[in-house]
């Protein structure tokens, strides 16, 4: 009894948080896929696909530095509280749309946009209300089973998602909105291990104190520029069409495995940090984990087999939540908490940043060089990355417990 009460697993408001992460996360992959086939089925445009994409992502960024503040300000609970709330409602909205015959590519543009700003407080929010959940202790455990329900959600999301379209969008749209209202239930009712300190007023000087606690504080710089630059060029899972139709001439069937693959070696992964949660040496463990990561990256490139990329492609998701895991502990903890929302607003920024801009360097280097050369390419840059980053962060490197990291 005592062994679960110090465990992620006896917390109650940890599993309420984890299971409204994974309908949450899961919701919003299905809503991505429905909304993505529908504007294809209304314009048969592929421009106007890359606009949904772009309607999600410009909020991000229009909107870091004023979702941090909120998140610090403002009771975390319900701020994704109301967030689901709003995905629901636009979820309603699409479904109303659908069924009455008027949705069409400027409404599904405006849905997508609304959900990407959403999703844009959602974020940081959620990020930072983490810490507040469980003892610094199990902080760990707790951001190994929180990444475990993302990798959850990537796997189940599309898949759901693209299953109940094929007999129909009402389906997808009516599934997403209960997920989400029930994941927003669940959110409510959480409680929180430590409660949120007050901020300073609002100044010009505390919306940027963000960037300046970042810059000023070398292992979260190190960390969260580490995953932006690693990612930007190891981004060789954007090319996988290319590898599926022809390099290993599977198909549309063979994409479907190959795009699973990174998520299922990452749940795995997340599961096992999850029971034995890293003690020691988290710095040659990240660094080691990049170097994986890289040569997985180098593997698939110069892979003719479908096996053989499979193993690669579980290699690249294992290591890279073995990274995600670290990098996120590090920052968590280092952070104060009346600073976690505008430091995760910012780290979120750079995540996705670097998820866009790597598929967009992985697909132009691809165009003039051929996918195995761009894809062989982003490893050698990843490796270079991780030398490099070893070099101009020596006390990232260096570390070893969780004790020499000052708690914020």
């Amino acid at each position: 009894m005592v062994q679960l009460k110090n465990s992620v697993l006896g917390q109650a408001s940890f599993a309420n948080y984890w299971f409204a992460q994974i309908l949450s996360s899961t919701s919003f992959q299905m809503l991505s896929v429905a909304i993505g086939w529908q504007m294809y089925e209304v314009t048969h445009d592929a421009f106007s696909l890359g606009f949904v994409g772009l309607a999600q992502f410009i909020p991000m960024v229009l909107l870091t530095l004023v979702v941090g503040q909120v998140a610090d300000r403002f009771d975390r609970r319900k701020i994704v509280f109301i967030c689901l709330t709003v995905e629901a409602t636009i979820a309603a909205l699409l479904l109303f749309g659908n069924l009455a015959g008027w949705l069409g590519r400027e409404q599904i543009l405006v849905a997508a946009a609304i959900i990407g700003a959403s999703r844009a407080f959602e974020g940081p929010s959620s990020s930072a209300l983490l810490p507040q959940l469980v003892p610094k202790k199990i902080l760990t455990q707790a951001i190994s089973w929180s990444t475990s329900a993302g990798q959850t959600a990537q796997i189940l999301g599309p898949s759901l998602g693209g299953l109940l379209f094929s007999i129909g969008p009402t389906f997808v749209y009516l599934t997403a909105i209960m997920a989400l209202l029930v994941g927003a239930f669940l959110i409510i009712f959480i409680r929180m291990e430590r409660s949120v300190r007050k901020s300073e007023p609002v100044s010009m000087r505390s919306v940027f104190l963000g960037l300046v606690f970042i810059y000023r504080h070398p292992i979260i710089l190190g960390t969260i520029s580490l995953d932006l630059f690693a990612v930007l060029l190891g981004g060789a899972t954007a090319l996988l069409p290319i590898f599926a139709q022809d390099i290993l001439h599977t198909g549309a069937w063979g994409l479907g495995i190959l795009r699973t693959a990174p998520a299922v070696g990452a749940l795995l992964m997340s599961i096992v940090f999850g029971y034995f949660p890293l003690k020691k040496a988290f710095g040659p463990t990240l660094f080691g984990a990049l170097g994986v990561f890289g040569l997985a990256t180098m593997l698939f490139a110069l892979s003719n087999s479908l096996m053989v990329s499979l193993i690669a492609l579980l290699l690249i998701g294992a290591s890279d939540v073995v990274s995600v895991v670290i990098r996120s502990t590090l920052v968590q903890l280092q952070t104060p908490d009346e600073m976690r929302g505008r430091v995760n607003a910012v780290n979120s920024l750079f995540i996705g940043t670097s998820n866009q801009l790597g598929e967009f360097e992985s697909g132009m280097v691809a165009g003039f060089t051929g996918a195995p050369r761009a894809a062989f390419i982003g490893g050698i840059g990843t490796l270079a990355i991780a030398g490099l980053w070893m070099y101009l962060f020596p006390s990232l490197r260096r570390l070893q417990s969780l004790s020499e990291v000052k708690e914020g």
